[in-house]
């Protein structure tokens, strides 16, 4: 693309994948300075004009969370103030998506306050990735464009399961406190198959552990994993690998970590052409519907 006013920044979260977009759209990388003080807050100076352009911002928000989101927040206040034409933020991963509602007395609804801070920040519109719910869509008052990674909540599974002509069966869970869930029934047959276990996020890979052993339980020969933000958080890692699971298939919108890379069971497809192809009909003013498969 040969267009001076449309620009692609990244902050320090997953510079890998925002150049790799960048190669697949055929423009270079935003210059920009980004560095802490010597107290750790964060310096942020953008170093070329940016004058009535549209500017996307690639930042997925993993750990360390806080940091990366308020990169985030820096970055598209800079812009604004820069006189950016329009600024997109850019979240393969959005943070605090699991607290969507108030589904217990006197706590906050942490996604909705996101992106509440997004848009005060200056963001003229945000394309994300695999939401852990659909509905925060709703939470924001500009465009929201949601993109599909190859994983992510029941209707994927169910997409899936016909994509590949196979059964599907639901396992039960419940959220018995901050990062641990019990597995409570498996509805479907899975005696004598090979099974794929679909989810949006694996954190601390309790679930997907306790699914697998429910699985095996059940008569389950083999057991397979896709996910699309392998956040791999505490013992995910030992965890996954102590487990019974033969492969995890994750996308790069967050990084692997070193220890998910040595471990050997987990296999990484890039999002880098899906989210350029977003961002190409944003900027083009095209219709991104082909893209919600």
């Amino acid at each position: 693309m040969n267009d001076d006013r449309f620009k692609i920044f990244s902050g320090t979260a997953n510079p890998i994948l925002a150049e790799s977009i960048c190669r697949h759209l055929d423009v270079p990388l935003g210059k920009a300075l980004l560095g802490r003080f010597s107290d750790g807050e964060i310096y942020f100076q953008i170093l070329e004009n940016v004058r009535g352009a549209d500017v996307f911002v690639v930042q997925p928000c993993h750990a360390p969370v806080d940091n990366h989101l308020l990169e985030l927040l820096l970055m598209i206040d800079a812009f604004k103030r820069a006189s950016a034409w329009r600024i997109t933020a850019v979240l393969p991963y959005y943070c605090y998506a699991r607290q969507d509602r108030k589904d217990k007395p006197r706590v906050p609804i942490s996604a909705k306050l996101v992106a509440d801070l997004l848009e005060t920040a200056g963001a003229s519109r945000a394309l994300t990735l695999d939401l852990h719910a659909p509905q925060i869509q709703g939470y924001f008052d500009v465009p929201v464009d949601h993109l599909y990674g190859d994983a992510g909540g029941v209707e994927r599974a169910r997409f899936f399961a016909k994509k590949l002509d196979a059964p599907l069966a639901i396992v039960d869970k419940r959220r018995v406190d901050v990062d641990v869930s019990e597995v409570m029934n498996l509805i479907g047959d899975v005696r004598g198959r090979s099974t794929l276990i679909v989810d949006d996020i694996i954190d601390t890979a309790g679930t997907l552990v306790k699914t697998a052993e429910a699985l095996a339980r059940e008569g389950a020969t083999q057991v397979y994993a896709a996910c699309t933000h392998a956040v791999l958080s505490g013992p995910a890692v030992e965890r996954i690998a102590k487990s019974i699971i033969t492969e995890v298939v994750a996308t790069d919108s967050v990084p692997l970590s070193e220890a998910g890379k040595k471990m050997g069971k987990i296999k990484v497809l890039s999002v880098a052409d899906l989210l350029a192809r977003g961002i190409r009909s944003i900027h083009e003013e095209t219709s991104i519907s082909e893209l919600f498969i």
